[in-house]
């Protein structure tokens, strides 16, 4: 199970590393949304989930759940869909002032000749 775990994060982050590295915007904006997955499922996996046992401590209890993990989780989550919104709003006015989604600004034809 934690293999599995492991590499899904692995997978998640390298997606999203990928697609960051892209001149469009909108891929870029996935890439960011995809390394918060890898982020929130790397944070949840290290909570080291107990099964069947109360998130509070009790008297006479010896095991109990750790809920910070959990909690930081919700929090990144909620942070992430803030984040993403405002992203995808300046990516959006930023088509709008410049009339392509090229990361740089600048037209596709001007992207594919160098200059000096």
């Amino acid at each position: 199970m934690e293999f599995l775990v492991a590499s899904a994060v692995g997978v998640l982050t390298a997606a999203g590393i990928y697609l960051c590295l892209r001149g469009r915007t909108f891929p870029v904006v996935l890439g960011l949304a995809m390394l918060s997955y890898a982020i929130n499922v790397f944070l949840f996996a290290m909570g080291r989930l107990v099964i069947d046992r109360p998130p509070i401590y009790e008297k006479g209890l010896t095991e109990y759940t750790d809920p910070l993990p959990q909690a930081l989780v919700l929090t990144a989550i909620v942070i992430a869909f803030g984040m993403t919104a405002l992203v995808v709003v300046l990516a959006l006015r930023t088509y709008l002032e410049t009339g392509t989604d090229q990361v740089d600004g600048l037209p596709d034809s001007k992207t594919d000749r160098l200059e000096p």
